[in-house]
């Protein structure tokens, strides 16, 4: 796996009743995209099963720091012009 892949976070959604963020790992032409709560792999095209494991395991240790990022996005800004846009690398 790359040393540095980007990871960007989506705002606060709604999934159901419940409060979800959406997590995406990017490096070339690797993606790999997680719902929180629950860690939940929704998409993968290119990982390995490790590198996922790993995803998984830096989901679980930041899931606070997460959810603060989450918190600090807005939707509307980032659809025009993708200011306040969370990302950062892995």
């Amino acid at each position: 796996m790359n040393s540095e892949i980007k990871m960007s976070v989506s705002s606060m959604t709604r999934a159901g009743d419940k409060k979800a963020v959406y997590v995406l790992f990017q490096d070339v032409d690797k993606t790999a995209e997680f719902t929180l709560p629950g860690c939940e792999l929704v998409k993968n095209k290119g990982f390995t099963d490790e590198d996922i494991r790993q995803l998984k395991d830096y989901i679980d240790n930041e899931q606070d720091t997460i959810f603060a990022m989450a918190r600090q996005v807005n939707p509307i800004k980032a659809m025009m012009g993708n200011e306040n846009k969370i990302e950062g690398y892995f």
